[in-house]
């Protein structure tokens, strides 16, 4: 999908009239985001959402621990020593809302890959993004995908709590497990002209 099919502002020949497809997104952005109104090619196991405050705050700067794509410079990727972790900043109030941690977030960190403690916590937020312009102002729109069968791979591993044990040791809900083990992110930022760029693109499975 193209980002300019997805913000494109024409018809929305399938009729959907906003994002709320019954499909739970990351458990961690519960209360940051809120539905966008006819959605471009919303796919039937995708959630997206625009990032929004508690307080209804739409403008945040993007702080991260990574590098920058050798080939694609706008994206946002892992280092040799650690993934990516992303933070959207408030502009307003300074508050930080976590949008990726990839020791964490998604089929492959929480089910196949393991992390030193050094990985996990020695990922210093000291970039500052901005896109080609040299703006770091942005609206955020966020995508998840769910195309694991949960139920199907993991139903019988669930303990009598309702817990799953992930592959750290760890045991979190199943219902958590299934918001937070999506197997695509993408993240786009709109810049204050309307440019948009895609920060974030991780296959996560």
């Amino acid at each position: 999908m193209g980002i300019f099919d997805l913000f494109n502002k024409g018809d929305n020949k399938s009729g959907i009239l906003n994002t709320d497809n019954g499909i739970s997104g990351p458990t961690f952005l519960k209360g940051f985001t809120e539905h966008i109104e006819k959605p471009k090619d919303l796919h039937s196991h995708e959630w997206r959402r625009k990032l929004r405050t508690a307080t209804g705050n739409r403008k945040f700067k993007i702080k991260f621990y990574g590098a920058l794509h050798e080939d694609y410079s706008n994206l946002i990727v892992e280092t040799d020593f650690a993934p990516a972790l992303v933070y959207a900043v408030d502009i307003v109030t300074g508050e930080e809302i976590l949008l990726f941690d990839g020791c964490k977030h998604g089929y492959n960190a929480m089910f196949c890959d393991t992390f030193t403690p050094e990985q996990i916590t020695n990922r210093p937020l000291a970039n500052q993004y901005k896109d080609s312009n040299g703006n770091e102002v942005f609206e955020i729109t966020i995508s998840t995908y769910y195309g694991i069968d949960y139920e199907d791979e993991f139903r019988e591993e669930v303990d009598t709590n309702g817990l799953l044990e992930l592959i750290d040791g760890t045991k979190m809900d199943f219902e958590s497990v299934k918001r937070n083990g999506y197997d695509t992110l993408q993240i786009w930022a709109t810049n204050t002209n309307g440019g948009v760029v895609e920060v974030v693109s991780e296959e996560l499975a």
